[in-house]
């Protein structure tokens, strides 16, 4: 492996231990405050499975932040996570849970903001709305389950020595369901910028599976992140475990299966295929905040105890908590981008790969016959603008546009040159190990030694060779199909793509 990536990859063990430190602590936090479970026994437990998760089913939330910014550098992507693995930090030092998504978020926005990249609103929206969904569903979570158990208790009249035996095991058995979710949901922040570069190759573990490249990327984020836990996460869980309001053991185990419950509804790729495959609509999956998570967990158990619960709040505390899930994104997007500046011009290192875009005819006749006008901007076609902001401005100069019209012509105007390699593609054939089906690897060996400089143009020259790369009609029930063919479609893309 190049020393220099390495070197790289670091930023994302440093964010991985910073979010040991702060977010993994959460799932054991009211265990071990409630001096139910062992911190030892904790750190043991949280590590192991946040491990599994990781590996296992990381992939479903790890592409959530794709989408609000392609770094396209090892230098950018290693900086991006470096300040939102110092913004966690600080945060930590502080004694305050805050939310490592929000640290990498912002720090993505600073990257774009300093490359001149567009930032996706859409997905942004998306991304504050589950900051939104995540206490409030960690509250309801927490607030049933709460109801749930009293009467339970009361319902059994069980004996307090055995009841507190089975919270103990409860706790343990609660905590590492949530350290799995952790794993699954957050692995996505630690080492998602750096898929797309990854170091490492596939290889077969005898003839029972193969571990990917990128599951060993997350495999080695995850052991940051236990690092993380076992060294510097106490201070953390005594603020969520005792700090916001006092509890008792058996809702300590509420916390933890409440907090559980919401990042595996944001990481499950199961629940969304069982969802969509019933008509219903789906959950994103994208990386949230435990720390949140737990936060409203509390708030629920605190809201059924009534007013005697709200008043035991410690809203100082909340307020606390509060004020750092505001400022954690734009500390994190200011420190990038000044931190960008700095890499770049002090140490001579490429943190962007400039992308130009281009309003050609071929652009003008692909988007026409997706049903967008570009007559309003006939004084653009055929010019190569860099940036797609600046490409964007210009548009807006010279007519006022939707939109959603405005990014179609963005994307679409994209200049993206891919071509279909001999050499390249006898990797892909050697690399594919069933990802991709016969016919559709037997659809891009007809295109061989074909270039081309949109990505839709590929798209559309690998559709017409066959349907395995179609796209079905947009419904609910056609969404993971679309999905994961995207996901392939944007692999074949990247590994034909021509950097020079």
């Amino acid at each position: 492996m190049d020393f220099a990536v390495m070197i790289f990859l670091s930023s994302g063990l440093f964010l991985g231990w910073s979010l040991g430190a702060n977010d993994a602590s959460n799932v054991f936090g009211t265990a071990v405050a409630s001096q139910m479970v062992r911190f030892t026994t904790a750190a043991v437990v949280c590590s192991l499975f946040i491990m599994l998760g990781a590996v296992f089913s990381g992939a479903g939330a790890a592409h959530g932040l794709g989408a609000l910014g392609s770094l396209n550098t090892l230098p950018g992507a290693f900086m991006a996570a470096f300040s939102a693995a110092l913004t966690v930090l600080w945060m930590t030092r502080l004694g305050l849970p805050v939310s490592t998504t929000q640290a990498v978020v912002g720090a993505i926005i600073g990257w774009n903001l300093f490359s001149g990249s567009l930032t996706d609103l859409g997905v942004l929206s998306k991304i504050v709305a589950t900051w939104v969904a995540c206490p409030l569903l960690g509250a309801l979570f927490g607030a049933i389950l709460y109801k749930l158990m009293v009467m339970l208790i009361a319902w059994s009249k069980i004996h307090l020595l055995r009841l507190d035996a089975y919270t103990r095991w409860g706790l343990i058995l609660a905590g590492a369901f949530g350290s799995y979710s952790l794993g699954a949901n957050n692995i996505g922040n630690v080492m998602g910028v750096f898929v797309s570069a990854s170091p490492f190759t596939d290889f077969d573990v005898g003839d029972v599976f193969t571990f990917t490249s990128v599951q060993q990327l997350f495999f080695v984020g995850a052991i940051a992140i236990a690092v993380g836990v076992f060294t510097y996460s106490k201070r953390v869980m005594m603020t969520v475990g005792s700090s916001l309001l006092p509890l008792n053991p058996q809702a300590a185990w509420v916390v933890v299966v409440a907090h559980s419950l919401v990042l595996f509804l944001f990481s499950s790729v199961s629940l969304e295929h069982f969802l969509a495959s019933r008509g219903l609509p789906t959950i994103p999956l994208i990386p949230v905040s435990s720390s949140q998570a737990v936060v409203g967990a509390v708030i629920g158990i605190g809201i059924m105890h009534g007013g005697k619960g709200i008043r035991s709040l410690r809203w100082r505390v909340l307020g606390n908590i509060a004020s750092g899930w505001v400022t954690t994104p734009i500390i994190a997007a200011v420190l990038c981008f000044f931190s960008l500046f700095i890499l770049q011009n002090v140490f001579d290192q490429k943190v962007y790969q400039t992308v130009e875009y281009r309003l050609s005819p071929e652009v003008v006749q692909h988007l026409k016959g997706a049903g967008v006008s570009t007559e309003p901007y006939g004084a653009v076609v055929g010019e190569t603008i860099a940036g797609s902001k600046r490409f964007r401005l210009h548009l807006q100069e010279q007519a006022g546009a939707d939109p959603d019209q405005l990014q179609q012509i963005v994307g679409a105007s994209e200049i993206y040159p891919t071509r279909i390699d001999p050499g390249k593609l006898q990797a892909l054939r050697e690399a594919n190990r069933g990802y991709l089906s016969g016919v559709q690897l037997a659809s891009i060996e007809h295109l061989e030694g074909r270039s081309f400089s949109h990505k839709w143009q590929l798209a559309q020259a690998l559709e017409a060779q066959s349907n395995s790369w179609k796209f079905r009609e947009k419904t609910t029930l056609n969404k993971i199909y679309n999905g994961q063919l995207q996901e392939r479609l944007g692999y074949v893309m990247e590994h034909f793509h021509q950097d020079d």
